[in-house]
């Protein structure tokens, strides 16, 4: 069968490069945007610019028929799915922990961990019939580093990688690897245009002295994605330029 990857959030930025990646590889794709018209969109740019059939799928959060159907309309397409990359999110910006109101708090949980549990279930029932398959999440740095009125994303991203551990033992015997990417500061369009002086955060200050791309981004979860890792489960690869082993940035 067809080799086969689901990218959540894909319309842009770092889902549409993990997308390229997976389709430079040969794999015919599947992607989603809330939006169902950037998501088509996306879809036809892809398949120019690559050739593979690309799929896009409008996909808001919170209903899980709508998940539901989308895995049945890959299975009618003649696919079980071969890896799932759940790259959307919740950022949660300036969520202050002392007057959040508890349903934009839960609303991060619900997107982050709550929907993308609901999309790896699936993905995972597809992959047990096919005899095995992949799924990444990617979470990020501030799973361990906490960033100022973030609250409910920190919480988030740190809950994922639980998640992550527990179902690479219970798919596990399933043939289904499930890992983590956690990507440091990207080059977005903030960084672009260097929204709130982003060019000078401390972040910015690496070992390595330069952050990520979207295609390092992309070139991890291609590796956790992929047969290049077959024996490896309930990992996390870290793209932050070593930001994570610094106790402070040293700014030369």
């Amino acid at each position: 069968m067809k080799q086969s990857v689901l990218v959540t959030g894909a319309a842009d930025g770092t889902g549409y490069a993990i997308a390229r990646r997976f389709a430079s590889e040969g794999y015919d794709v599947f992607l989603t945007s809330r939006d169902e018209e950037r998501a088509a969109k996306a879809a036809a740019k892809l398949s120019e610019e690559t050739g593979v059939s690309v799929v896009g799928y409008g996909l808001p959060v919170g209903d899980e028929k709508l998940v539901i159907d989308l895995f049945a309309d890959i299975r009618q397409r003649g696919y079980l799915l071969s890896t799932l990359v759940l790259n959307a999110a919740n950022l949660g910006i300036g969520q202050v922990a002392l007057d959040v109101p508890l349903e934009e708090f839960r609303a991060v949980i619900d997107t982050n961990m709550v929907w993308n549990f609901s999309i790896a279930r699936q993905a995972a029932l597809q992959m047990k019939e096919a005899g095995g398959g992949a799924i990444v999440f990617i979470t990020s740095n501030t799973a361990y580093r906490a960033i100022p009125d973030r609250v409910a994303y920190g919480a988030s991203k740190s809950g994922i990688l639980g998640m992550m551990r527990s179902l690479a033992l219970d798919w596990g015997q399933y043939g289904i690897r499930v890992n983590s990417v956690l990507p440091g500061m990207i080059k977005t369009s903030r960084w672009d245009h260097n929204v709130g002086d982003v060019r000078h955060a401390p972040s910015v200050h690496t070992p390595l002295g330069d952050i990520a791309e979207f295609d390092d981004i992309a070139n991890a979860a291609w590796f956790l994605g992929s047969n290049q890792s077959r024996n490896t489960t309930g990992a996390e690869i870290t793209v932050d330029g070593g930001n994570m082993i610094q106790l402070y940035p040293v700014i030369r």
